[in-house]
């Protein structure tokens, strides 16, 4: 807070999700001066609620959104070299069945489309499987009608989580300055211009004025809201859609893209770390974002339309769902899923008259980092502090090389736990084994369903604002995601955090229940 108070930065970012920490990164590593306020925790919003995928989306091509594809595909190409302990190379199965020569000629130009579109990928190209190769590489799939599959590739992000906070970690290394729990309350207005904002740090309750040449407001589906004292009057820029996801037992061995038969919608069923995901839904939403969960008629559907290919899986064993909700542009009279996923970037000085602010309207995951650039490049003309953009070539914080030189104490750690930090942190591991050689009691595990430790509950408060249990357990470690969702170790994990935050028994208690209140939404499904 000392830090922020009095100072006035080149860029102020409003909302810590993937785009506002990407817009942070790209910034920083062009030498402007930044500022980063999230209202929750740094991806805590829809970031942390999607498919996990980096693809160029097969469904655009109906679309025809082939720029879109094309650009999409570039990015995954980036992402795979700039972030590889993150993102990695997915093979995706499409099964046919009894298909029209129709619909085989038109997937076959769409999967040829696919791999036009991505001429300089580094991903094996389409394969067409038969019926037995696609039954040997998918057992579970309902045998009955199949004709065979197309095998593609696109790319996984398993914990995006990570890939949010080693943007903004990056970006801090070159000098932001960042504050989650942060709430922008009002812009700071200088006649017709904003010059920055008031900001609530919900942790220390105190305000403080924070001051920035330009105001880029990156809120996702929250936009709307954020901007409402800029447009008053104004009609909605954004179209709201909420998609959820169910969390199974490993139900395949292979990723598959399904189409519904009740609706014909893709949607997709993916490994995930021990698990399966199922999803996606697309049904418009009115509300509050953090209020979105899922309901039975969202279950239901994923569930029937996932057995339907799947009939012998444990679809019916639910871990826990997440529900996340889109903000794309506004179209009116296209149904949910022909909504376009192109983002839009809204200058206010010539819609609404209001100078020094911009804003980022829709955008998706696998296109983050490219639509940083684009406001990065606009702002920084606005600034006439123009200078290329790095973040395409900058390996992020986990994928630069690290001395792997094994150090007194590492040895005594299984090489199950040390995969396990290289697998989330990657070469940042180095930082949570060095905190055990420091201190091996914080070698100890957390719990008997995961091969966290105690180190990263440590690393997460002392080097990336992990400030709740949230923070720790569902956006620095993978604990919250496992089965059990930490639920068996989080009095385990509070106690490590009390001693570091100062907490007494009480303040301990609210957040041993302020962490079940934030995974209730996610296990009103749970068969565990």
């Amino acid at each position: 807070m000392r830090s922020l108070s009095g100072r006035t930065v080149d860029l102020l970012i409003i909302g810590g999700g993937i785009i506002g920490a990407g817009i942070a990164r790209d910034a920083a590593l062009r030498g402007l001066s930044v500022a980063l306020v999230e209202q929750e925790d740094f991806a805590s919003g829809t970031t942390s609620r999607p498919t996990r995928l980096i693809h160029g989306g097969l469904r655009y091509l109906e679309l025809f959104d082939f720029a879109l594809v094309r650009s999409d595909m570039r990015e995954r190409e980036i992402l795979l070299r700039i972030a590889p302990h993150l993102v990695f190379p997915l093979p995706f199965l499409l099964p046919l069945y009894r298909p029209s020569l129709w619909y085989q000629a038109k997937l076959r130009i769409g999967m040829q489309l696919y791999d036009i579109l991505s001429l300089d990928k580094s991903l094996p190209k389409r394969r067409w499987l038969g019926r037995e190769e696609t039954l040997a590489a998918e057992p579970a799939l309902d045998p009955d009608g199949l004709q065979g599959a197309w095998r593609f590739y696109d790319a996984q992000v398993p914990l995006v989580e990570r890939l949010v906070i080693e943007n903004v970690v990056d970006a801090a290394t070159h000098g932001a300055l960042v504050l989650n729990h942060a709430r922008a309350n009002s812009y700071l207005r200088d006649g017709d211009r904003v010059g920055g904002a008031v900001v609530l740090d919900r942790m220390a309750g105190v305000e403080l004025a924070l001051r920035g040449r330009l105001t880029v407001n990156a809120t996702g589906p929250w936009l709307d809201r954020t901007i409402a004292p800029l447009r008053s009057g104004a009609k909605p820029l954004l179209r709201l859609t909420k998609g959820i996801h169910l969390v199974t037992p490993r139900a395949t061995q292979q990723a598959h893209v399904l189409f519904a038969r009740r609706d014909d919608r893709l949607f997709f069923v993916v490994p995930w770390l021990d698990a399966s995901i199922v999803g996606t839904t697309d049904t418009d939403f009115d509300g509050d974002p953090a209020a979105a969960a899922a309901t039975e008629e969202d279950v239901r559907y994923l569930r029937e339309e996932a057995r339907r290919a799947f009939p012998n899986a444990p679809f019916d064993e639910i871990f826990f769902t997440w529900a996340g909700v889109r903000a794309l542009v506004r179209e009116e009279g296209v149904s949910e899923g022909e909504v376009s996923r192109k983002h839009a970037l809204y200058d206010h000085e010539p819609r609404d008259g209001v100078a020094g602010v911009l804003s980022v309207v829709g955008g998706k995951i696998t296109a983050y980092r490219a639509i940083a650039e684009e406001v990065v490049d606009a702002a920084s003309r606005r600034l006439l502090r123009y200078a290329p953009s790095h973040s395409a070539d900058e390996l992020l914080p986990g994928a630069r090389p690290a001395d792997h030189a094994a150090r007194p104490g590492d040895l005594t750690l299984e090489a199950t736990t040390r995969a396990h930090l290289t697998s989330i942190y990657g070469a940042r591991a180095r930082e949570i084994l060095d905190l055990t050689r420091a201190d091996p009691s914080l070698a100890a595990p957390l719990c008997p369903h995961h091969r966290g430790m105690e180190a990263e509950v440590v690393h997460a408060v002392q080097s990336e604002w992990a400030l709740t249990l949230g923070d720790v357990l569902l956006r620095r470690t993978a604990l919250g995601l496992s089965a059990c969702q930490a639920l068996d170790c989080v009095d385990r994990v509070a106690e490590r955090m009390a001693g570091l935050l100062a907490w007494d028994a009480d303040r301990r208690r609210e957040e041993v229940e302020a962490y079940r209140r934030e995974v209730e939404p996610m296990r009103r499904f749970s068969t565990e």
